[in-house]
């Protein structure tokens, strides 16, 4: 019955049986809402069409249909039944060209068509998220440049595309998802960037992998906000101060790396007080300085510096006029921007804020009279804030009582170190809810047998005490007394004992004298080591192998050397001095027993035939000995031995020295194998008996050297 709603109409049905009937009633199809494309530009390239169906329920089958319109062709597409959506391939599709699309819905009842739409494929297309290849930092400070590109549909014109651009502080959770230029950005900060793109009024892509940059560096610009605290240091002519500062909303760190700079003028570079990186400062200063001056500072400036003025601390006192009043005074500070004074009051033993009572004050005005229901026995914390322009400044509290009485109880004495003359005690200070008063002291009474009452006082701050002068192994009883203003109170008795043997004493001596031992016993053990390290062994010329020489020549003397000594010192020079006469006994004693130089004596007529450059003339050393002989150098052995004169030369003979004694000396022309030595003996040589060849002066430089002297003194 098609129109059945369109007028009213009555409807009377008849059934031949009693079963039942089921009479249903149907409408056309709903106008199909809500038509949308997208387009996919991966391959292969397609347009998708979706819509909705309505929420009419209809019995009768109703089938959808997309049409899509352009200039040149029409297109009609069939949607199976149940689906509503569609996929038009890219052979149908002109991608840079507006297609009219609408859907159209038929059951038996009648039809709808959606509402048409114009779109160009390209443009509803979602692309995928673009790539950021790299971002640099341009000369000018606050930008950042930044290169993108589209990855898998790269063919698409960029001018067509919209950009979005992400942007974050490293150090903010703030997000800036406007469209940006990259040019308004705050100095030398790290900045996470992420991008996005749609062409033209298409869906955005999702948003690209995060990269990160930092601007430029440029002064810090903005003043901070600070807070000071002020107190008296050590002398009258010194405070101390506490400064905490935090960056003001107008403050730009504009840097990565900032410090502060506390100083006593505008340029931070003159009076530092102090320097850092974090954002407190604590440093001593002059009672004479009215105010300091606090500077940010990167690497590419400084900030403007904050004056932070300096009032001197203010001393505050609450003397009780009676039980229920309090006298409080405090100091003038003299400041333009002070605006009165507050007067604070709360109990300390209550922490509920309703406690809490105030009092505004003209700031000329230096002592308040405080009157309430204050409690006897109890606390009172009493402060005074200064009052200035735009900020209250920093309290001074002070603690009072109404009234004060003896202590509730006494602390238990505790023994901590036991010594043979001292003990050592400890207790813990008494709650607050049981002091009645300002503690004043500690005094410990204490006596042993036989001894007389001894008392200690300890400051009302400490907790400890040293009792000392004690007997060894002796009994002692103690107990503590504790006062206030308003009484005092003793406490129990306790006994101790002190040691009769004081063991860390005794280890230590101990100790020390087996130390002191094993150092005696090894610096006796290395004594002769270190006697050669540090004083060398000098031979003494006196005591020299010559003076011990046989009359007889060299060549029958070599053999004894051996057995008389078995270190023989050689010479390397001899000076021989010829006496034309022989001399007395009187002038032998005479000249044996001389005490002046002799050690230039004579003149060297023959040199080492060892070092043949070596002669007298040139020379600068100076013999150790002078041999005397009475005879000239050629005449046959003397009856008498020699006479030895010792030399004064000062000169060193240290045997580590480079050494003078002549070395073995070969006969070569004489046909001898074996070396034959002067002044010394050659291992391997072993006397041998043969006829005396003719002497050949040249084989033996130093008796020829003899010869000559003979034959010049004919």
């Amino acid at each position: 019955v098609p129109s059945f709603f369109s007028s009213p109409i009555s409807l009377v049905c008849f059934f031949n049986n009693s079963v039942n009937q089921q009479l249903k009633s149907n409408d056309p199809p709903e106008v199909p809402q809500n038509l949308s494309c997208q387009a996919n530009l991966t391959t292969p390239i397609t347009l998708t069409c979706s819509w909705d169906p309505g929420e009419l329920q209809t019995y009768l089958h109703t089938s959808y249909s997309l049409h899509s319109k352009t200039r040149e062709s029409n297109y009609t597409y069939e949607a199976p039944a149940g689906v509503h959506r569609y996929t038009i391939p890219r052979t149908d599709l002109s991608l840079f060209s507006d297609m009219n699309i609408y859907v159209k819905a038929v059951n038996e009842l009648g039809q709808a068509i959606s509402t048409a739409i114009t779109l160009e494929p390209v443009s509803s297309a979602k692309l995928d998220p673009p790539k950021i290849e790299w971002i640099t930092v341009p000369k000018k400070p606050g930008c950042l440049q930044l290169k993108w590109i589209l990855i898998q549909n790269s063919w698409i014109h960029i001018r067509s595309l919209n950009l979005e651009v992400l942007v974050k502080a490293a150090d903010s959770s703030h997000l800036n998802c406007d469209v940006v230029t990259l040019r308004s950005l705050l100095h030398g900060t790290q900045y996470w960037v992420q991008i996005r793109v749609r062409v033209k009024k298409g869906p955005w892509s999702e948003w690209s992998s995060s990269q990160t940059g930092v601007t430029l560096e440029s002064a810090p610009t903005g003043r901070f906000d600070t807070l000071a605290n002020v107190s008296w240091y050590r002398k009258p002519t010194q405070l101390n101060m506490s400064l905490f500062w935090k960056p003001s909303k107008q403050f730009n760190a504009n840097g990565q790396n900032i410090s502060y700079i506390i100083s006593r003028s505008h340029k931070p570079q003159l009076g530092i007080l102090c320097s850092t990186i974090w954002k407190y400062c604590t440093f001593p200063l002059s009672s004479r300085v009215k105010k300091v001056y606090l500077t940010a500072v990167n690497r590419a400036g400084k900030s403007p510096p904050t004056v932070i003025h300096i009032y001197p601390p203010q001393d505050v006192t609450a003397v009780p006029l009676d039980n229920q009043s309090f006298l409080v005074q405090w100091t003038h500070l003299v400041s333009t921007d002070l605006t009165g004074f507050v007067v604070e009051w709360r109990p300390v033993l209550k922490e509920n804020l309703s406690q809490v009572h105030f009092e505004k004050v003209d700031k000329n005005q230096t002592k308040l009279i405080l009157a309430g229901n204050f409690e006897p026995y109890k606390p009172y914390r009493i402060s005074v804030y200064p009052r200035y322009k735009h900020v209250i400044g920093l309290s001074h509290s002070v603690m009072a009582y109404s009234r004060q009485k003896a202590p509730s109880k006494v602390p238990e004495i505790k023994i901590k170190n036991t010594w043979m003359s001292s003990v050592e005690l400890t207790w813990e200070k008494i709650p607050l809810d049981h002091q009645n008063g300002f503690i004043q002291h500690y005094t410990i009474f204490y006596w042993g047998d036989k001894e007389a009452l001894k008392v200690q006082t300890a400051d009302s701050k400490t907790t400890e005490m040293i009792l000392k002068n004690l007997k060894p192994e002796s009994l002692y009883t103690a107990f503590m007394m504790i006062g206030t203003f308003g009484g005092s109170l003793n406490g129990s008795t306790i006994t101790f004992k002190t040691d009769h043997f004081d063991m860390m004493i005794t280890g230590s001596g101990v100790g020390v004298l087996l130390i002191i031992i094993i150092a005696f016993l090894a610096f006796f053990s290395i004594q002769k080591r270190i006697k050669v390290r540090l004083w060398a062994d000098v031979p003494d010329p006196a005591n020299s192998s010559i003076k011990r020489w046989p009359p007889e020549s060299t060549q029958y003397t070599r053999g004894l050397w051996n057995n008389d000594e078995p270190n023989p010192k050689y010479l390397s020079h001899l000076s021989f001095l010829d006496l034309t006469t022989k001399l007395s006994k009187e002038e032998d004693d005479l000249w044996f027993n001389s005490t002046e130089d002799t050690s230039d004596l004579g003149e060297s007529l023959c040199g080492s035939p060892f070092i043949p450059e070596y002669t007298a003339s040139n020379s600068s050393s100076v013999p150790y000995a002078t041999v005397i002989f009475s005879a000239p150098c050629n005449s046959p052995a003397p009856e008498e031995p020699p006479a030895y004169l010792r030399s004064e030369s000062t000169q060193p003979l240290l045997e580590r020295e480079e050494s003078f004694s002549p070395q073995c000396y070969q006969n070569v022309a004489s046909g001898v194998k074996s070396e034959q030595c002067f002044f010394g003996q050659f291992q391997d040589y072993i006397p041998e008996t043969v006829d005396d060849p003719a002497i050949a002066w040249d084989d033996f430089p130093f008796l020829s050297a003899l010869s000559m002297y003979d034959n010049e003194s004919d």
